[in-house]
């Protein structure tokens, strides 16, 4: 009998009757997507949930964050200060809006972007600052902001990570210019594919609408060009079933990830990266650091849970910006602690259903 293998997350997903229901009268009104009814209702609910004052639906992570640096309309050839340590769709999103990632390095105690050494990167080109809420890891926030009213850039923050995270008491998404958001399947909130951008001024949200519906404002009026970035009704109502669920769901990921942290607390060599004491955890990863004093290598503990059917990932390995598709070109750029820790994470499994004598299993082998 073959054994079951341990995947480093799944999918969160509603009662399948509970979800049917919810569909059925998409077959009676047959509109199934062009912002229906179960869209504006996802919208509405989670500029609630989220704590913030603007907020547009996508469909995907990748298409928000693309569209929201499209629509501030910096000129091609402008510099944005980024990290390398995060999921490639952050540094495609800028390259793609014909910009120049600027690599900063990032703090090793919680992978987010090094404030610090931002302001030497500033140059007469910089129009934006792209920093990334990591493993739900709050940025410096305050720093971060003063560095950009300093000197008149907009801040874009990448919130994939980051959904129910709260900072100070304010939802994650009300800092910086614009926040994005990602719902894949993987994500601890899903629509199955999905994405959000939420910001505070409302023109953004009608530069937003055009940029996702073609620039469309009438059976025969389209104002500007734009793409297709909708999200469609099956995914909206996954939306709003899953949303019922998120706290349950949160619950469940800290009582998992605080049964790891005990048992991995006396492991040598294996030690779990920080976060801010203002700010909330949302549980959706377990990514640990593996140091010199533990007896194998990252590759090696990979490799071995691999063996044993436990999928962990090596998240973020290679950075963005040693990337094949940028053959090179960031090679020389220094990034001491991110390659340090694109070295040496590993994520280990981690969601609301994960069995504990699967966590028990996890742990053996690792010790």
């Amino acid at each position: 009998m073959k054994k079951k293998s341990i995947y480093v997350t799944r999918s969160s997903m509603p009662p399948y009757e509970e979800y049917i229901k919810a569909i059925k009268p998409l077959w009676d009104s047959h509109w199934l997507t062009n912002m229906g009814k179960y869209h504006k209702e996802l919208e509405e609910q989670l500029k609630d949930y989220l704590a913030v004052p603007e907020l547009s639906l996508m469909v995907n992570g990748h298409m928000a964050l693309e569209l929201a640096i499209q629509a501030f309309g910096f000129p091609d050839g402008a510099e944005v200060i980024t990290t390398p340590f995060t999921f490639i769709s952050t540094t495609h999103a800028i390259v793609r809006n014909h910009l120049k990632p600027v690599f900063c390095d990032v703090k090793l105690n919680d992978g987010t972007i090094d404030a610090d050494k931002i302001e030497d990167l500033v140059t007469e080109k910089t129009v934006a600052i792209i920093p990334v809420h990591v493993y739900g890891n709050v940025c410096d926030v305050e720093k971060i902001q003063e560095i950009a009213d300093k000197y008149s850039l907009k801040v874009i923050y990448d919130a994939a990570h980051a959904f129910a995270v709260k900072y100070k008491g304010k939802g994650i998404g009300t800092y910086g210019d614009v926040s994005v958001f990602s719902f894949h399947a993987t994500k601890i909130f899903n629509t199955i594919e999905g994405g959000a951008v939420s910001f505070s001024d409302h023109k953004m949200y009608e530069k937003l609408y055009n940029l996702k519906n073609f620039g469309i404002r009438g059976e025969e009026l389209v104002t500007e060009v734009g793409a297709n970035a909708k999200m469609n009704e099956f995914a909206a109502i996954m939306g709003l079933c899953n949303l019922k669920y998120i706290e349950h769901s949160l619950e469940e990921r800290k009582r998992r990830y605080d049964y790891y942290k005990e048992k991995l607390m006396n492991i040598d060599g294996i030690c779990l990266l920080e976060s801010a004491t203002e700010s909330d955890r949302n549980y959706a990863y377990l990514p640990v650091l593996v140091g010199r004093e533990y007896k194998r290598s990252r590759n090696e503990l990979y490799d071995l849970l691999k063996v044993h059917g436990i999928c962990s990932r090596k998240y973020f390995y290679p950075l963005t910006s040693d990337q094949a598709c940028f053959k090179n070109k960031y090679k020389n750029v220094k990034l001491e602690n991110a390659r340090k820790l694109a070295d040496n994470i590993l994520a280990f499994p981690l969601y609301e259903e994960l069995d504990f004598g699967d966590i028990d299993s996890i742990i053996s082998y690792i010790r």
